[in-house]
């Protein structure tokens, strides 16, 4: 089904308007141009800026359950278009339609409605008596935030920053990425039909030199960013010298650690989507697989027999596993790292190459490494693709070592049949998230990472605080209380 597209707008101060600059976005199956995106100049970044500014006294004096009754409001809008936007999605990044309509499509109204309800029960002040008298700790809106999001999963990183920010009672402006800047602009329909206040929202798609811009505006009061780790280190530095917060979510290379205990079916069958999801471009993909060497031939059979089953074709086909990936460029990496991990030594069991069937399209087969040191590059670092490093290990020492040596730490996985074993060796690997058996990010819990993986956390309560600032307001004894 063909999707109606809405070409070269920006959308500042509550109104679409048309871009001085636009680019073309490529749908990544067909390499046609799928329409036009707009690409934001100096001139557009500063006057979405200061319309978020100007929005700013009125958004953030608005009571709490007004607030949530604009989000649950936006939240329908979303979702009535989650069709168009899914699809959308999947033709500028290649995400296969079954996951794209999930996470692109179902989850960014869920979330939404996710902080909605949270800041329509959430206590602003806090009494906390002291020795000497007692102090209020106030919670405000951290002012106007600067968001940034990647193409990989547009719509559902987006919300993970709006959501919590505008509840919170901020104002922000957004910053797609060129290669989504067409289902950017439905977060811009459903902010329209929500009725949020003009500047409330602002939606500017750009480049590089776009997001550096917006990064070191005067008038940004915070920036939140998902992207890669080098970028990340870019806008940290610009921050610091202007002492301006910052939420950065960035790269991975997790570990799934498989125990000698873990049964195989249940293992292969939950990597098939930890590891090759969304076509190996995710931040958190489980793309380091950790085998016991005492089952070592065993796991990898299975695994080249899961990849090797997985089906690459057209994103918008339900029978698809793997489609292309997002853009020339990116395929050009991949493929770049596998000529790496074949220098290096690696022994390639499946893949490794262009499927001989998809002459259109960026895509790339799914492949599996095996007998892979932890040292080699492609065991280090991100390539974000379909690409499994297996790399053996002789006990969970060794396991918990080589999950730990790495430079990032985001999200990981233990698989075993002892649920306790499993969380004990959890608890000591260096990661911000974890999961047991699966991975998958929990809307109600904090989500991030530490060391080049990023700083802050997002979703739960904690992604709500990050946009809220603390104030404590002391009263002496004999005062009379404000509570």
């Amino acid at each position: 089904m063909a999707v109606d597209l809405v070409e070269g707008k920006l959308f500042a101060d509550g109104k679409f308007r048309d871009a001085d600059n636009v680019e073309p976005v490529i749908e990544a199956a067909t390499e046609k141009v799928l329409g036009l995106g707009a690409s934001a100049t100096r001139a557009d970044i500063d006057d979405a800026v200061a319309a978020a500014r100007r929005a700013l006294p009125d958004w953030r004096s608005t009571p709490a359950a007004d607030r949530a009754k604009a989000l649950f409001t936006l939240a329908d809008a979303l979702e009535a278009l989650a069709l168009h936007t899914s699809e959308l999605c999947s033709r500028e990044t290649g995400a296969p339609i079954t996951y794209s309509r999930q996470a692109n499509g179902f989850l960014p109204a869920v979330i939404f409605r996710y902080y909605a309800g949270l800041i329509d029960t959430f206590d602003i002040e806090e009494f906390r008596p002291s020795l000497v008298g007692h102090t209020l700790v106030r919670r405000e809106p951290i002012g106007v935030v600067g968001a940034i999001v990647p193409w990989n999963v547009p719509q559902l990183l987006a919300a993970m920053k709006l959501a919590p920010a505008l509840a919170a009672g901020c104002t922000v402006v957004l910053k797609p990425a060129p290669e989504t800047a067409l289902d950017a602009l439905a977060i811009a329909e459903a902010a329209e039909e929500a009725g949020l206040p003009p500047g409330v929202l602002n939606v500017i798609p750009g480049g590089r030199e776009t997001g550096a811009y917006l990064v070191g505006h005067r008038d940004i009061d915070k920036v939140a960013f998902t992207g890669s780790t080098d970028t990340g280190r870019l806008i940290g530095q610009t921050c610091g010298q202007l002492v301006r917060p910052i939420t950065l979510e960035l790269g991975g290379k997790s570990a799934a650690i498989i125990l000698d205990d873990a049964q195989l079916g249940p293992t292969i069958q939950g990597l098939r989507s930890v590891s090759f999801g969304n076509n190996g471009q995710l931040c958190y993909a489980g793309t380091r697989i950790l085998a016991p060497r005492s089952r070592y031939g065993e796991f990898v059979d299975a695994l080249t027999e899961m990849a090797d089953d997985l089906v690459v074709g057209n994103p918008l086909d339900e029978n698809v596993d793997i489609g292309p990936l997002v853009s020339s460029r990116q395929r050009e990496r991949v493929l770049n790292y596998i000529e790496i991990g074949k220098a290096e030594g690696a022994r390639i069991v499946t893949g490794g190459g262009v499927p001989a069937d998809c002459r259109r399209g960026w895509y790339v087969a799914p492949t599996v490494f095996a007998d892979v040191p932890n040292s080699a590059r492609i065991a280090r670092d991100e390539i974000f693709g379909p690409v499994l490093t297996v790399i053996p290990y002789e006990s969970d020492r060794e396991a918990i070592d080589i999950a730990n040596d790495s430079e990032f730490g985001l999200a990981g996985s233990v698989w075993s049949s002892d649920e306790a074993r499993a969380t004990q060796l959890a608890r000591a690997v260096h990661t911000g998230t974890i999961g047991i058996n699966m991975y998958q990010p929990d809307l109600g819990a904090p989500f991030g990472g530490i060391k080049a993986s990023g700083f802050g956390r997002e979703l739960g309560p904690e992604g709500l605080a990050a946009y809220q600032t603390t104030k404590s307001i002391f009263h002496a004894a004999g005062a009379a209380a404000a509570r």
